[in-house]
This record gives structure tokens, sequence and C-alpha cells, in this order.
């Protein structure tokens, strides 16, 4: 359970000249953000390797996809991060053995990390999606979770993923942003960090305030971000590109509406106060109000809402 010996080292921060530098290069964006986060991202994020994420994973594979074809028995997932994605879905029944690969040496260690926690078989290498350093026809299932936004040609990516799955294989891509998700989700986000950023210097609400040095280095990763997220999609050009790039069975579902509206707000504030302040009994609050906002969206909004409405695209298609 190594990554390939050969890989760089991880850049633990970035300096200000580093991130002035990437604003022209994405891949190197890429490396510096996600070697930045590596070590505190799933925290960051809320991501936990239990029941909660394991059904969040699972619940989303197969909305999009179905669960005739489980158990796969060797999938990679593109663009792994920590191993969110990869690792949950095998917890839950629907991968034997996993392959993480990832522009960020930090990620890959990190999700191997992970993976041996949990007694998982996964092997991991540093991987552009774009020539990715598998042999053809090596794998039943390719997925990626919030990674086809990131990657600079997206075309070439899914021929690639074309190329490294067995005939009949299947991909699957989930928690990529619609154009107009991506709108809304933005400027909610900004005014809120805003908003608590500010308020959080009023003398009773001080101790709310994470200390600047700490709101600085978030506002440089912040403008990381900015640079690392290249795209947002319309749900029914995403099909069109995988069916070019060769897919078969291609189908793209939405999700997150009032979940985001929620979400993305809620996200924001936890990243710029302190985390002690975040109580076992917000945690709970905001878990449960996302899940029933969820259940709205899914049985309520999907049904009268257009889907280029929703925040998230999944999509699936087959290799012929």
């Amino acid at each position: 359970m190594a990554s390939n010996p050969t890989d760089p080292a991880p850049h633990p921060h970035a300096t200000e000249a580093e991130v002035e530098a990437a604003r022209t290069d994405p891949k190197l964006a890429n490396v510096l953000y996600h070697d930045w986060e590596a070590d505190t991202y799933d925290e960051k994020w809320s991501i936990s390797y239990d029941e909660r994420c394991i059904d969040y994973a699972t619940g989303r594979f197969r909305a999009v996809a179905g669960d005739e074809d489980w158990p796969y028995e060797h999938a990679m997932e593109l663009g792994s991060g920590t191993g969110f994605f990869l690792l949950n879905l095998m917890q839950g029944g629907v991968i034997k053995k996993g392959s993480v690969t990832d522009l960020s040496p930090g990620m890959v260690q990190v999700a191997l990390r992970n993976a041996s926690n949990l007694g998982l078989d996964v092997d991991g290498r540093v991987a552009d999606a774009e020539t990715i350093p598998y042999e053809d026809n090596s794998f039943d299932l390719v997925i990626g979770h919030a990674v086809l936004h990131h990657i600079p040609d997206v075309p070439t990516a899914f021929r690639e993923v074309l190329r490294v799955l067995k005939p009949g294989g299947r991909f699957v891509f989930a928690g990529e942003p619609t154009k107009i998700g991506d709108t809304y989700a933005r400027k909610l986000g900004q005014l809120t960090w805003w908003l608590t950023t500010n308020v959080t210097k009023l003398g009773p609400l001080s101790g709310w305030r994470r200390p600047q040095s700490e709101l600085d280095e978030s506002s440089r990763a912040a403008a990381l971000e900015a640079v690392v997220d290249l795209h947002t999609f319309d749900p029914t050009d995403l099909e069109r590109v995988a069916r070019e790039a060769g897919a078969a069975n291609v189908h793209a579902h939405t999700e997150e509406l009032a979940a985001a509206l929620f979400g993305w707000p809620v996200r924001t504030f936890e990243a710029a106060v302190p985390q002690e302040k975040l109580t076992l009994g917000w945690r709970l609050f905001a878990y449960k109000s996302w899940l029933r906002l969820s259940w709205l969206d899914e049985n309520v909004l999907r049904k009268i809402a257009p889907r280029d409405l929703f925040y998230n695209v999944l999509v699936t298609g087959t290799k012929p």
C-alpha cells in the first residue's frame, strides 16, 4: 500500500510567490492547493469513513448507476483526494479492490493512510487525469468525486478513462458543479465569509474569531481554489462530452437545490470560526437539516424544477 517511490514529495504550504505563479498554471495550482489541504481536508469538508459517509457515497452511486453490478472487482478513483469516494464505496460493498490516483502527492499519501487504517486493499499513484499511468483494459470501474471540474482537458480525460476501463466497464463521476449551482454557491459563500469575519470583530463575539494569521492563510487557499476550479457543467453538455469520447449508456443526474442553498453558507461559516466552537449539537443540527432538505430536493423539487438548477451533477456511462 505505497505510492510510486519516484513520486515527488508534497508541498505542505504554498507561499505567496507560489500562489501568484499558480494563477497561470492550473496544474501547479492543483498540486499546491491539494497538498496544502491534504492533512486537514477531511475535517474541512466533514468527511468520515463511517456509516454517515458510507450511506452518502453509496447513495450517490446508486442514484446515477444503480446497484445491479455490485460488487465491482477492481476500481480506480481519479483525483481521489483523501479517498473519500472510493474508500466509502468499498466499505459499502460496491467495490472489492481499489486504486487511488491524484495529481497531488499529499492527497495520495493521505488516501493510502486512510485505506491502511481501514484495512482496505488499495494501492496508489500520483497521476495526471489526461495521461493515466495504467494499461488498457485495467479496471472494471472508474470513479471520481468533485474531480472533473479541476481537469483542464475534460474530453481527453474521458478518453483516458475509457481506455483503462475493461470492455463493459463503467465510470461514475459525482459531485460536479452545475453552471447555475456554482453561481449561487459562490455568492452565498462569499457573503457568509464576509459577514462572519466582520461580525466576529465585535467585542461580544470576539471569541468566535479565528486568529488573523489563520484567516489570511484561508484567504490564500481560497485564491488557489478559485484557480483550480476550472469548469462548471451543463448536464446535457456533460453527457455529450462523454458520448463524443466514445462512451455508451451515458446518463446525467442532478441533485441538491434546497440542500445546497443551506449547505454552502454552513460550510463557509464552519471554515471561518474556531473549530472548538462547532459543538456536537451544531454538527448534528447541520447534518440533520441537510438530510431533510435533500429529501425535499429528491422527492419534491426534482419533480418540478429543471435539472440545471440543482447544484450537483453526476454522470455515468460504459465502455462499449
